[in-house]
């Protein structure tokens, strides 16, 4: 399988910016990566993907505000979030699946998650 270790997230207040990264190894550029999220509370939801021949798709509540991008040649997973909600809040992880993937694909490798907290 792959391994995966997020970083990166911390305790904003709302309108601020946080920049997550995922280390992946075990992986390779022919992979599908993502990054998911669980609120408090509530069911993992998908948040970004990006496919080996780069096209990625967004969850309509993110479209605008966050970015995914990936190093191919380190197997780094980033997700740039700008002008973050408190509706932001949760445990983001990124996840890996080969070859393809979309918003609705089951994913098979997951990193441990990392806390995002935005404060009104």
């Amino acid at each position: 399988g792959v391994q995966l270790v997020e970083s990166g997230g911390g305790s904003v207040q709302a309108g601020g910016s946080l920049r997550l990264s995922c280390a992946a190894s075990g992986s390779g550029p022919n992979y599908c990566m993502g990054w998911f999220r669980q609120p408090p509370g509530k069911e993992r939801e998908a948040v970004a993907t990006i496919r080996w021949d780069g096209t990625i798709v967004y969850a309509a509540s993110v479209k605008g505000r966050f970015t995914i991008s990936r190093d191919s040649a380190n197997d780094i997973l980033f997700l740039q979030m700008n002008d973050l909600k408190p509706e932001d809040s949760g445990v983001y992880y990124c996840a890996a699946r080969s070859p393809t993937c979309t918003l609705l694909s089951t994913f098979g490798d997951w990193g441990q998650g990392t806390q995002v907290t935005v404060s009104s």
